[in-house]
């Protein structure tokens, strides 16, 4: 290569780093813009948060949690801004991440993309919409059923969550059902791209079953119940991807017809 083709190509290469430090900064504004104001509303969202708690005890039940550090309950909150803002700032980073690849991609290329693009934020959604609905009320209903009340011979032992650990328990599930819930997406993706057929997944569906559940296993708190409520869905995500996969092929076998009657 001579001096005169290391030059040509500096100037474009100069283009594309300016460009991907102007869409790292616009993501970075957008992520702290967020912080800030989810920071801002922090306590009104864990009361939103708490609610599957007071779902699974019960509209009469005095719910309290506690926090047994000072500054336990300040630092909750700032999780809470960044876990807020991951998720409101993925917009505008997913479309900014869009923008710096596309103009590299071919026309399909970019059809094919972007639906997915899209696709992985509602499927989140759908797995942490499982989470508040259905999973968490089964784990608090469960945790309430374990009190013990003072009787003669025992004590009393009741459940007094913490702030924090609550939190933790919330989130762990939300973002282990968000990402288990991106099976479809991932695995149509691949289809898409010719790595995997119908075919194949029908045939590893017993090794997928077991990859479920351990993945299940080390996502999700060590209960059986968590486990079970995250394997559950997520092997019928696996089912629905195979129809999805089997609906790719068909269109592309479609495609291929028309080109060759063309």
């Amino acid at each position: 290569m001579s001096q005169e083709d290391i030059d040509a190509t500096r100037a474009p290469l100069m283009e594309h780093l300016i460009e991907l430090r102007s869409r790292l900064i616009k993501s970075l504004i957008a992520f702290l813009a967020t912080f800030f104001l989810s920071f801002l509303f922090a306590k009104q969202i864990y009361n939103v948060l708490i609610w599957p708690y007071i779902f699974a005890a019960g509209p009469e039940a005095q719910i309290q949690l506690i926090y047994t550090a000072p500054l336990e309950y300040l630092f909750t909150q700032i999780k809470i801004a960044l876990f807020g803002a991951a998720f409101l700032s993925f917009p505008v980073v997913a479309a900014q991440i869009y923008m710096f690849v596309a103009p590299g991609l071919y026309k399909n290329e970019r059809d094919a993309f972007l639906p997915y693009l899209v696709a992985t934020p509602i499927f989140f959604l759908l797995g942490a919409a499982v989470v508040f609905f259905i999973a968490m009320p089964i784990v608090m209903r469960f945790s309430i059923g374990q009190q013990q009340f003072a009787e003669a011979g025992q004590a009393a032992i009741t459940l007094l969550p913490k702030v924090s650990e609550y939190l933790s328990l919330i989130m762990t599930l939300i973002f282990a059902f968000g990402i288990c819930f991106q099976l479809p997406v991932v695995l149509t993706l691949l289809a898409r791209a010719g790595l995997i057929d119908s075919a194949f997944l029908k045939d590893k569906r017993r090794y997928a079953i077991v990859l479920v559940f351990v993945l299940a296993a080390l996502l999700t708190p060590p209960d059986v119940i968590s486990q079970l409520a995250l394997a559950l869905p997520t092997l019928l995500l696996y089912e629905a991807s195979i129809f999805s996969v089997r609906m790719v092929e068909k269109k592309r076998a479609e495609a291929e017809a028309a080109r060759e009657a063309a």
